[in-house]
């Protein structure tokens, strides 16, 4: 069984490893942060494997979400989301039957660079009524499909309609890991039938689901400790940084 794993050199199970301990931090602690691991794994693995590897360690990592979080969220704005988000993750199936990985990466950083342009204008300019309106949602219920599906990217989307919001920490983290607790597993079907879960990246997820349970329980002892505006602005750093690393790497 051993043998279906990858042969990868040292450094890259100890990047593989850190990445696994930022999945679990994001779930609990800070949203968008896994953009660095999304990096990571596309750099080690072949891009469509480690998008269906990534996809069960983030299931691991809603799962401690969930349980840390479950009373925090905010339902009616998840049932809002629903119609948009479905929509969004079938457009992004299609899109993966037919894009190359460049282009891929190419429309989410360009997304993404837009979407915190559009966050900064709801919340803090002439547009912060509209941000929990009908429009908003819709549209970034949407991407958030879209980009979930297509590179495990819905993190920096979601983050920045809740930002845009106005959510508090708490709220946040709970309407976040119920969120992507339920649409990651939406998502498992998709990836088979689209062959990007297999058995070599399920057998390395095993090695590396401790990883994500250590980056989760850190993330509880921090997330209780971050004051608001650090985490709104680390937020929006980290969704530039990724949509920066996407377009760079297109």
């Amino acid at each position: 069984m051993l043998d279906l794993l990858p042969s990868l050199a040292p450094w890259a199970w100890a990047l593989l490893a850190l990445s696994a301990c930022i999945v679990g931090f994001s779930k609990t602690a800070l949203p968008g942060a896994n953009t660095i691991s999304i990096a990571v794994f596309a750099s080690i693995l072949p891009a469509r494997e480690s998008t269906g590897a990534l996809l069960l360690l983030l299931i691991v990592g809603d799962a401690f979400a969930v349980w840390t979080y479950r009373k925090h969220a905010d339902w009616p704005t998840l049932v809002r989301l629903a119609p948009a988000v479905v929509a969004g993750v079938i457009l992004g199936v299609v899109f993966l039957a037919f894009a190359g990985d460049g282009s891929v990466r190419r429309v989410i950083g360009i997304i993404l660079l837009a979407l915190v342009g559009v966050t900064l204008w709801l919340r803090y300019g002439r547009g912060s009524g509209a941000a929990s309106g009908p429009v908003a949602r819709s549209g970034f219920g949407s991407l958030a499909g879209f980009t979930t599906m297509v590179a495990n990217s819905g993190g920096p989307v979601m983050s920045m309609y809740f930002l845009a919001a106005r959510f508090p920490v708490q709220a946040f983290l709970g309407t976040a890991a119920w969120f992507f607790a339920i649409i990651n597993v939406f998502k498992v079907p998709f990836s088979v039938g689209l062959g990007l879960i297999t058995a070599p990246g399920a057998l390395l997820d095993l090695l590396l689901v401790p990883g994500v349970i250590l980056g989760a329980m850190l993330g509880r002892w921090v997330a209780g400790r971050i004051d608001q505006r650090a985490f709104d602005y680390a937020v929006l750093a980290l969704t530039v940084l990724g949509a920066v690393y996407l377009l760079a790497t297109a």
